[in-house]
């Protein structure tokens, strides 16, 4: 029996560039009639970066910053989403599909994407990747990589050109 897809999990960086994973995420859930999970994960910054920040602002003040950031990036998300289905959705699969759950998460990329993965019980997850020399895997690795390697479950990988 061949397995069927109800979740799809796409993880993105908001790279402008990034719309052909995104493209391929709605493909697949307009193929099987699934539902969509658009996931963003802002990278935690280091001890000591978080640190000089708290000595330069006021804790209320630090909180709004936080707060109206993170309030940006999901509008970003949100418009960024609506644009997709207004412009690239065939006429009437507007309708059918619903559209994407946003998540935005804060901490390890990898970590993250696994975890709501698991969470959210997603049959498949969709990533993009900009890092197509062999050389360059070597010695960094990309988030879609280290994903591929740690999930329980079907990872689709999709090359991105370069931002």
């Amino acid at each position: 029996m061949l397995p069927e897809i109800k979740q799809v999990l796409y993880a993105s960086d908001l790279g402008e560039s990034s719309v052909p994973a995104f493209r391929m995420a709605v493909k697949l859930a307009v193929d099987s009639g699934a539902s969509i999970t658009f996931l963003h994960v802002v990278e935690a910054i280091s001890p000591s970066t978080e640190a000089i920040i708290e000595t330069h602002f006021e804790p209320e003040v630090l909180a709004k910053l936080r707060k109206t950031g993170m309030d940006e990036l999901n509008s970003k998300m949100t418009q960024r989403v609506e644009r997709f289905w207004a412009d690239e959705l065939p006429q009437g699969k507007a309708q059918e599909l619903s559209k994407p759950l946003i998540l935005i998460e804060k901490g390890n990329v990898e970590e993250k994407i696994l975890a709501t993965a698991k969470q959210m019980n997603v049959d498949v997850i969709v990533m993009g990747t900009r890092t197509h020399s062999a050389l360059a895997k070597i010695f960094m690795g990309s988030s879609a990589q280290k994903v591929m390697q740690h999930s329980d479950r079907p990872v689709l990988i999709v090359p991105l050109p370069a931002d």
